[in-house]
């Protein structure tokens, strides 16, 4: 199997406060992985380093191979990572359709300015309101979107990137059972050209979707393995889990 993502002993600091210590991280091509723990654990500062918000303190990042410590997140965009976050990065007062436009409009193959550019843009935003269940709600004001719709919106926005590494941050946060188990079918309908990392903390997410796991506290890789195995993990179950999840 390809590496597609590997993270090497990295750390990050803000003043005096460690949030991460020498995370080491590899996720192959085609994997799902999870990043779980407490709050506090690290979680999203690893994404913000990865995804280019954040330079590490040390350490350094790998895509494919090919050093990207300090990239840019525009950089890491034309290197094929793009991400969600926990709060939507959305136009709302834009439509639907626009902002999935402006998306594709970011990426190197569509150039909105010429006509064959416009067909290209039109053809590649109609295919991914499609794959996000969105289409028929291309010409709403997402405002007045709910809320889980609005999450797919951005779902789709990344999508329109198309990456081979794709970040979510909490996808399911803050919806309904309804809202999740929609999100989560799109999520296993994604292709295997896709390389999924997930900071999720609704474990029966996490335990639906990923292929293995890797568990933060306070900073530290505290274990990795598949499922079954991180839940049969006592340390674990006594930092993070509880016995919910616990055989």
């Amino acid at each position: 199997m390809t590496e597609a993502l590997r993270a090497a002993k990295v750390s990050k600091s803000f003043g005096r406060f460690q949030a991460l210590k020498d995370v080491d991280l590899v996720v192959m091509q085609g994997e799902r992985r999870a990043i779980i723990g407490p709050n506090g654990a690290g979680k999203s500062t690893l994404f913000n380093v990865i995804a280019g918000q954040f330079p590490p303190s040390s350490g350094a990042i790998y895509l494919a191979g090919r050093p990207t410590t300090g990239l840019r997140p525009d950089q890491m965009w034309s290197h094929g990572l793009t991400r969600t976050f926990q709060r939507n990065q959305l136009f709302q007062g834009l439509s639907v359709w626009d902002n999935v436009a402006l998306a594709c409009a970011a990426t190197r193959d569509v150039y909105p300015g010429s006509a064959a550019g416009r067909r290209t843009s039109e053809e590649k935003s109609a295919e991914i309101l499609r794959r996000v269940h969105l289409l028929d709600h291309a010409r709403a004001i997402v405002r007045n979107l709910a809320y889980g719709a609005q999450r797919q919106l951005e779902l789709a926005l990344a999508l329109a990137g198309e990456p081979n590494i794709l970040l979510l941050d909490e996808p399911t946060a803050g919806m309904s059972p309804a809202e999740t188990e929609a999100m989560l079918a799109l999520m296993s309908a994604l292709s295997r050209d896709i390389t999924l990392l997930i900071v999720e903390h609704d474990m029966d997410v996490v335990f639906s979707v990923a292929d293995s796991i890797t568990v933060l506290h306070l900073g530290e890789v505290l274990a990795a393995g598949t499922p079954q195995e991180i839940r049969n993990n006592e340390k674990v179950v006594e930092v993070y889990m509880g016995r919910r999840h616990h055989p």
